[in-house]
Order: structure tokens, then C-alpha cells, then sequence
């Protein structure tokens, strides 16, 4: 049965939002990560974001160029202190390697281990398992706790070859008076084009149901369907979770997850948690939609949330 028939949608609210795949810092309660608010702002993060990412790629051989992932660097923290609304902001920059043989990919991410450990960078649990063909590093800064990781994704797992890429998550910080979207202070008014969306992030999330197999918990307070708008467009969020589950029933239930998800052709990414289930956040390439599936470290639920721009339908698809 699919989840938009057991749901009820919550009203539309106005908030603020970025989509970003974004990683998330120690956890508490959501199984998505908690970061520490620490003393910043989204200049002074992004540029420690790049420099991070340069430590990295810069000293690379062969030379690799970076091609953004995603569409803004700057988002709304994905973290809930407290299970309630949070509406600092985090920075999020993701790249990957292009312009290099893809046998190469292993070793580019090697390279950013090695040139972060030189730099007193820690691993987040232990270093990778550089006997498998595609091993990713997950490591953080100890002074000012930005989480970084290095991935091989497979482009062909016969030969070997593989893309690397690289992504920089900082804390959240609270947002200033420049910061506030012009959604605040107004409702955002429901068009066709919002329920398009509301259409496609409620079928993500039906098919993420599917793939998870396992039953949705009621609907939570902060749960079910609202949209949010900032300076960089519209966006439908859609949020629900599942029943409680023992250990062995989340792994299994996140690897059926990752399986839909990659299947579907989405991006996949890793951002580790305290339960030691990694949560995934999955980026849909052709409707730019955000997914992430997290395993909670208190009630034992695997949350699901789900963003969608809104953006006209292109004539030509129609």
C-alpha cells in the first residue's frame, strides 16, 4: 500500500530552507547528526569549507578538477536539537574529481586521507578498508568540528574504474538578520507548481516506504507535508517515520534503502551516525528531489524526509 494513502498532509507552513546533501554532526534522538553551534557565519564557513576541500585536492597527482555537487552550498541545519523546528543554517560543499582515468579514483581519495591525517585531521571511527575496489574515508576537524569525507563512487565495478569525490559539512550556526528569507514574514501562497512538487516528494517518499518494507509509525508532531521558500526558490518537505526496529531489522532495512536508491539512479551519499548505521541522503538528479533515511538513536525508527523544489514543468516534457 502506498504511504500517501496512509498519511495524513499537514497544513502548509512557511519556514526556511536550503536542499543540500549535507552531512550532519554527533547525533541525538533523530538519528541524523547534531552539530555543535560554535561562533561562525556563512563567509567565515564557506571559506574554511574550500580550504578544507584544497588541503585535500591541491597536492593531488594526477590533477583533478572539481565540479560542484548540488545546488547550494548553504542550507537549513539539518540537526533537531530538541525535535523541533531548528532554523540555523549549515554549509555543505560537495565536489567531485573530473578530468582523471577512473582507475585513478581510489588513489585521489588516498591522497585527501593522507594529506588530511599530515594535517592533524581525525577519523570519524577508524580509517578505510583500502582492500575493497571503492573505500570511502569519513574525518573531521578537531578544532573547529567540520566533518569531511572522501568517496569512490563506482562508474564500472568490472573493471574497476570509479569517480572520486569530496565533501565538507560545517557546523550549524545561527543565522543573522541578513539571512532571514522573505518567507518569513509572508505565507507562501499554494500554485500548481507547489503541488506538482507535493506530488513528486510524496512519491519519492511512497517509494522509499516500498523499498524500506517495513511499517510507517503514526504521524509525530513535525511530521507530514509543508513547504518552504528562500531566495533561491520553493521547496516541498515531506517527513515521516517508521515503526520501532530491532538492530538486525534497520541494517536491513537501510540496505533495501540504498539498493532502491541506487537502482533509481539517484546520487548517494554516507553521513556516519552514533547508532553505527551510516543514514543515507540521496540526491535525485533529474528533479533535483533530497532524500535522507536516518536511524534514530533513541526510539529505534528509521526517519524519512524528503525535499522537492518546486519549479515549472518544462513545456517540452509535457
Amino acid at each position: 500500500m502506498k504511504l500517501r494513502n496512509l498519511m495524513s498532509i499537514g497544513a502548509l507552513l512557511t519556514a526556511m530552507v536550503a536542499v543540500t546533501a549535507c552531512g550532519a554532526h554527533g547525533s541525538k534522538g533523530d538519528g541524523a547528526a547534531t552539530p555543535k553551534q560554535v561562533a561562525m557565519n556563512e563567509h567565515k564557513a564557506t571559506k574554511r569549507a574550500e580550504e578544507i576541500i584544497h588541503q585535500a585536492v591541491d597536492g593531488m597527482s594526477p590533477k583533478p578538477k572539481l565540479e560542484r555537487i548540488g545546488p547550494t552550498p548553504v542550507g537549513a541545519c539539518i540537526a533537531r536539537d530538541d525535535g523541533g523546528p531548528d532554523d540555523r543554517l549549515q554549509v555543505s560543499l560537495a565536489y567531485k574529481l573530473t578530468g582523471v582515468p577512473g582507475s585513478k579514483a581510489k588513489s585521489l581519495v588516498r591522497q585527501a586521507r593522507d594529506a588530511w591525517l599530515k594535517l592533524g585531521y581525525k577519523f570519524q571511527s577508524s580509517d578505510a578498508d583500502w582492500s575493497k575496489p571503492f573505500p570511502h574515508v569519513n574525518m573531521r576537524t578537531e578544532s573547529d568540528d567540520f566533518w569531511m569525507d572522501a568517496i569512490t563512487g563506482v562508474v564500472n565495478r568490472a573493471t574497476g574504474e570509479g569517480l572520486a569525490s569530496i565533501g565538507v559539512t560545517s557546523p550549524c550556526f545561527s543565522r543573522s538578520a541578513s539571512d532571514q528569507s522573505t518567507a518569513d514574514s509572508a505565507a507562501l501562497r499554494r500554485t500548481p507548481v507547489d503541488e506538482r512538487a507535493e506530488h513528486r516528494a510524496l512519491d519519492h517518499s511512497s517509494r522509499i516506504y516500498d523499498a524500506l518494507q517495513v511499517r510507517h509509525a503514526p504521524a509525530q508532531e513535525g511530521e507530514g507535508t509543508s513547504a518552504y521558500q528562500d531566495s533561491e526558490g520553493s521547496y516541498v518537505h515531506h517527513a515521516w517515520s517508521t515503526q520501532p526496529l530491532t538492530e538486525e531489522e534497520t541494517v536491513r532495512a537501510m540496505a533495501r534503502a540504498q539498493t532502491y536508491f541506487e537502482r533509481a539512479g539517484w546520487i548517494v551519499r554516507h553521513v556516519p551516525t552514533d547508532t553505527g548505521i551510516p543514514a543515507i541522503v540521496a540526491r535525485n538528479a533529474e528533479d533535483g528531489s533530497v532524500a535522507q533515511v536516518a536511524p534514530s538513536t533513541t526510539t529505534g525508527a528509521v526517519r524519512v524526509a524528503v525535499t522537492t523544489p518546486a519549479v515549472p514543468e518544462d513545456p517540452a516534457k509535457v
